[in-house]
């Protein structure tokens, strides 16, 4: 407790020093503004020390980050990708036979139960192709005005059918 007295004072000089206050109107002002300097001294004291700390761990970070590529001669390789730029987009035919691919052999394990139909509008498919497809499934909606549910056709805002439920 004696040091952190010891600090608490110094700080609180070099704060009284550095304040901009002239010595002859430092003496005028009140103890509770000394005391409010130096807790203020000992926050930004706290400050710059959590700050030395986070850049030097950074820093080791970096430094290790750096020496694993440089022992393994790694880089990090750039493709020419045909999406790449303002103008550019994704190959949509590689996007519609991706999806194929999709509901031929993965849709029996895998869902993707969080896309909908109308994703694919304008990107792999037309509305009238998209359209055609969802109302291929059978959606549980409801209920009716007799309170049950029922099967409908699929639309557009419908998401795809999970294989858990299949």
């Amino acid at each position: 407790m004696a040091g952190g007295g010891v600090i608490h004072q110094l700080l609180r000089r070099n704060l009284q020093s550095y304040s901009g206050v002239p010595p002859v109107l430092s003496s005028f002002t009140s103890k509770k503004f000394h005391d409010d300097a130096g807790s203020v001294g000992m926050r930004s004291l706290r400050a710059f020390a959590l700050l030395g700390a986070g850049l030097s761990g950074f820093l080791s970070f970096a430094a290790v980050a750096s020496a694993d590529e440089a022992e393994h001669g790694l880089e990090c390789p750039s493709y020419p990708w045909p999406h790449n730029g303002i103008l550019s987009s994704y190959d949509h035919a590689s996007i519609r036979r991706g999806h194929q691919v999709y509901q031929q052999v993965c849709a029996s394990c895998h869902s993707m139960s969080l896309i909908s139909y109308r994703d694919l509008v304008g990107v792999a498919y037309t509305e009238e192709e998209t359209k055609a497809m969802a109302a291929e499934i059978e959606v549980v909606d409801g209920p009716n005005d007799e309170g049950e549910m029922f099967t409908r056709p699929g639309k557009l805002s419908d998401r795809f059918a999970s294989a858990i439920f299949k």
